[in-house]
């Protein structure tokens, strides 16, 4: 759709469905109010979702599993639907839902669904920024709407149609037209790249990598909304210039949170960054009763998330001995035990440098230095994988749809599912991965929170690298 005008053709829509997640769940109802030059029509139907109805669902929508049996499958209703929906600005509230989960009913039969979509949550936001709140039963209370039958599709979908007359009727056609257009604003991508991608690309959180002609990396990122900021990169002429005048192709990688994003931005940053293969960290020894000294160990020696006395995860010996020396002269450590310097003669009986304070020359007790090394490394802890064996960690976004079960053991990133009963078969090939020092940091950072749900697995035959 190019802009929106008066007689543009409209459907407003609503579903009834077993479940707020469209990779799980079904499509249990469907209402539609057609609004063209030919008039005003509606079209209603029951859908059989081939699952069982939860009580819950039964109870806020009043359909039961009963009122589905004989009812028409998705698929058998498909073509004619489509047909319906051609050519038409798809109206819908919270319309990420509606839209979603007629997106993925299409693609598992293999049909492409890229209307134009409104949303009327957007649009009312557009037209009233004042108003507090504007889910359904709001907008219905504040606007005088009637309703029969709540959450039912169709009675849902003409309530979307006496909200569109009542913006007319208050706010006048100019104004409310105004709104849509700068919500349904066309997406425009280079000629060099196939259209069909600003429809492809989702509104969810998510990570990108636009590519160049031979697959190269040029630019990549992560973003709340991935289809805005895609497209926001080639918006006022900037395909034209700097990087994004070699992209030939955007690879995406979609996520229900900011989490899955994260990680995902990861892998890309992995086709330009591959792991250091001088990882290496320093380890704790005890040399004698009270004295402790370390030893720097490279990742094929250092168990990272299973040795409990590891220390800074570091690209390289030469970055491990930088901040090895920060911490000395932070913490008045003896540069000579530590090893970053020849350890002097004790001639004089003088300290081996103007931060020591004698441990190397029996001024101080070894103990006392070694406390004082253990507290400048304390944050640079390697911490100990805390769980027996793998965990998920589950993130949803905020509606509900969407839900990840991001695989991990020994802080390895093993991949995503999309649900719970995919986790064992996903478990069998994972175990291989390599550590990764920025994973592991990512699930440190987001597990902190209450936002991710965990769940442990049974215990691994064996730990990751052995």
């Amino acid at each position: 759709m190019n802009s929106f005008a008066p007689d543009t053709p409209l459907v407003f829509l609503d579903l009834e469905t077993t479940g707020a997640n469209f990779v799980r769940d079904r499509i249990l109802e469907i209402g539609i109010v057609e609004v063209d030059s030919d008039g005003v029509r509606e079209w209603s139907t029951l859908i059989d979702p081939g699952v069982s109805i939860t009580p819950f669902i039964s109870g806020l929508t009043g359909i039961d599993d009963a009122m589905v049996v004989g009812a028409p499958s998705f698929a058998s209703i498909a073509e004619a639907l489509q047909e319906r929906l051609r050519g038409k600005l798809f109206v819908a509230h919270s319309a990420r839902f509606d839209h979603g989960f007629l997106k993925a009913e299409f693609a598992r039969l293999g049909m492409a669904f890229r209307p134009a979509v409104l949303c009327t949550v957007k649009l009312s936001r557009k037209l009233y920024p004042k108003a507090g709140r504007h889910n359904l039963d709001t907008l219905i209370e504040r606007h005088g709407i009637r309703v029969a039958e709540r959450h039912r599709a169709l009675a849902d979908a003409r309530v979307l149609w006496d909200l569109w007359q009542a913006w007319h009727r208050e706010l006048g056609a100019d104004t409310v037209a105004a709104a849509i257009n700068a919500l349904v604003r066309p997406a425009s991508l280079p000629e060099s790249l196939d259209p069909a991608l600003a429809d492809e690309l989702p509104d969810t959180h998510g990570a990108y990598a636009l590519r160049d002609e031979n697959g190269a990396i040029l630019q990549l990122g992560r973003a709340a909304n991935l289809r805005h900021k895609v497209l926001s990169l080639f918006a006022d002429g900037r395909a034209a210039r700097g990087a994004t005048a070699a992209v030939r192709n955007i690879d995406w990688c979609g996520s229900a949170g900011e989490f899955g994003a994260r990680l995902a931005e990861i892998a890309y940053q992995r086709e330009l960054r591959p792991l250091s293969p001088e990882l290496c960290s320093w380890r704790l020894e005890e040399r004698s009763a009270g004295d402790y000294g370390l030893r720097l160990v490279m990742q094929d020696e250092a168990r990272f998330g299973f040795d409990n006395d590891l220390y800074g995860l570091f690209a390289n010996a030469r970055e491990a001995r930088q901040t090895l020396r920060k911490l000395a002269e932070a913490h008045f450590l003896c540069p000579g035990l530590l090893g970053l310097e020849p350890i002097r003669e004790k001639t004089g009986r003088k300290p081996c440098s103007s931060i020591c304070r004698g441990a190397c020359i029996d001024k101080e007790p070894r103990s006392k230095h070694s406390a004082r090394l253990m507290t400048a490394l304390a944050r640079l802890k390697v911490q100990v994988w805390p769980y027996r064996g793998p965990v998920a960690l589950v993130e949803r976004d905020e509606f509900g749809m969407l839900e990840d079960f991001h695989l991990f053991h020994g802080w390895r990133y093993l991949g995503r599912v999309s649900s719970e009963d995919e986790l064992s078969s996903a478990l069998q090939s994972g175990y291989e991965k390599s550590f990764d020092s920025d994973f592991y940091r990512c699930f440190l950072k987001y597990s902190q929170g209450s936002r991710l749900r965990l769940i442990v697995l049974p215990a691994a035959v064996q730990s990751p690298d052995h």
